[in-house]
């Protein structure tokens, strides 16, 4: 069963892209662990049925893959039912839900009745910016038809930005925006009850350095995975996802059979009962990417 942390950067893809069978199959991009095929805001309406076209003859090339995620972002909660009906369709590890409230997540999960697949909703609508709309909707989350569902929750960074009529500066992370504030309130109301959230899109091709900051801060922040927009992207994302020794060598004192309430290693403080779930993760990072010999 695949677990949130294996998302690692997840490549986003137009559904009209002319070597998405390719991309599908993993005869393009193999090492690509996760991907997401969009059939929303990056398809014009002009442009959607022959997107949907392309998709169907993708969906034809999917070969099941343990290592590997493949999710649809669907445009409204038809175009979903219309890729469940596309041969293939059963091949999906799921579909990234745009746009989702309180008021239109049920209208997407409907159509997944009698099949395995998993959700991505997306907070990235006015609703986001409420707290106590965020309560309501976490509430409504947490009931098990709706959260047997959820394989985990996604910022949409860009959409959240269009409600205040910003685009993502240059050389700035999205941390250093008006957003900063909304994705820390995000982590304390969903993480805490079990949901994971993945980081926001980095739409500046040509700064790496700025988006090595923004991932450091994702990860301080406690966000699992992130949207890439190209290839090349992809290797610098999941590099900084790799653990350092130090914090292995912890995790497996903290969550040996034996280990003692409270203990010094490494110069730090280790408690079991505060540390446990941060040596979980750690441990579960490295199966995934690796490790490093020392933080940067």
């Amino acid at each position: 069963m695949p677990d949130p942390t294996q998302l690692g950067a997840s490549l986003y893809v137009p559904a009209t892209h002319h070597a998405l069978a390719e991309i599908a199959a993993g005869t393009r991009l193999a090492s690509v662990r996760s991907l997401i095929v969009c059939t929303e805001d990056s398809v014009s309406a002009q442009h959607l049925p022959d997107a949907l076209g392309n998709l169907a003859k993708a969906l034809r090339h999917i070969k099941t893959r343990t290592d590997r995620l493949i999710f649809v972002r669907a445009r409204n909660p038809q175009i979903l039912q219309a890729i469940l009906n596309m041969a293939g369709a059963d091949q999906l590890t799921g579909f990234v839900l745009p746009k989702v409230t309180a008021e239109n997540i049920d209208d997407y999960l409907k159509p997944l009745q009698g099949h395995p697949h998993r959700v991505m909703p997306t907070l990235e609508t006015s609703e986001t910016f409420r707290e106590s709309a965020m309560y309501d909707f976490l509430r409504l989350l947490e009931q098990p038809s709706r959260r047997n569902r959820i394989f985990s929750l996604r910022i949409g960074g860009n959409d959240l930005l269009a409600l205040l009529r910003m685009r993502r500066p240059r050389g700035r992370t999205i941390y250093e925006t008006p957003l900063g504030h909304v994705i820390a309130r995000l982590a304390t109301i969903f993480i805490p009850q079990g949901f994971s959230l993945s980081a926001p899109v980095f739409e500046h091709m040509d700064d790496p350095e700025t988006l090595s900051r923004e991932i450091e801060y994702d990860l301080n922040h406690g966000l699992v995975g992130k949207t890439a927009i190209h290839p090349n992207q992809i290797p610098l994302i999941e590099r900084h996802y790799r653990v350092c020794e130090r914090d292995i060598n912890a995790a497996v004192r903290i969550l040996a059979p034996d280990a003692p309430g409270v203990f010094s290693f490494d110069q730090s403080m280790c408690e079991l009962a505060t540390h446990r779930p941060w040596a979980q993760a750690v441990l579960l990072a490295a199966r995934h990417f690796g490790s490093i010999e020392q933080v940067n």
